[in-house]
């Protein structure tokens, strides 16, 4: 047992306009990403908090950092973090490139930062349905 656990933060009321599916595919591409890459005995911290008419969503592990020339690419379709990984435990690299895909089309962003001691993923989406 890898002994990682996710503690998530929401505020209570907080209301996200989207297609469920299609989101929590995002949300789920996300945090597998994260379990995969976070150190044993970590904690993966989810969090919500409505900012300026906007719902900003961070995921963060604690891990081997990602290295910049990776971040640039890691939306890119079948771009996988770890090349050794085969298709039977990386899955086919189309993980982040559908979640960017999702996101776009809800109007909204998708990026990351990796440091030493943290990589973060940050979703931004529109708090207010469209009319």
């Amino acid at each position: 047992p890898q002994g990682k656990q996710v503690a998530v933060n929401v505020p209570d009321g907080l209301t996200l306009w989207g297609d469920g599916d299609k989101l929590a595919r995002v949300f789920n591409n996300i945090i597998k990403n994260a379990i995969a890459y976070s150190y044993d005995d970590s904690i993966i911290e989810i969090s919500a908090a409505e900012q300026e008419e906007k719902v900003v969503i961070t995921f963060i592990n604690r891990g081997n950092p990602i290295s910049p020339q990776k971040l640039d690419t890691i939306f890119e379709k079948f771009y996988r973090l770890d090349a050794s990984r085969s298709s039977k435990t990386g899955g086919a690299g189309l993980g982040l490139a559908i979640a960017k895909e999702i996101v776009t089309a809800h109007d909204g962003e998708i990026s990351v930062q990796s440091s030493d001691e943290q990589t973060v993923f940050t979703v931004i989406l529109p708090a207010l349905r469209k009319p």
